[in-house]
């Protein structure tokens, strides 16, 4: 299976990382690299869904540059 890339795999990590934190299992050293580590994949994330934010208002834009914006119902 192909590696996952971008927003999916911050997400995973973001996801592991906050599921070691809870464990409390780790020392304060691990717990803050993986803090650190957390923070840049939720970095990721974020910049990943701007983006697609982005793209999404582009699509939407209509002749007079203003945005017909409809309801997302959430389903796909």
């Amino acid at each position: 299976m192909a590696a996952k890339k971008g927003f999916e795999a911050a997400l995973d990590k973001l996801e592991r990382a906050v599921n070691q934190l809870e464990s409390g299992e780790l020392s304060l050293d691990q717990s803050l690299k993986v803090f650190a580590d957390g923070v840049k994949q939720a970095e990721i994330c974020r910049k990943s869904l701007t983006d697609v934010e982005l793209q999404v208002e582009q699509l939407l834009k209509k002749d007079d540059d203003s945005l017909q914006r409809e309801k997302f119902d959430g389903e796909l």
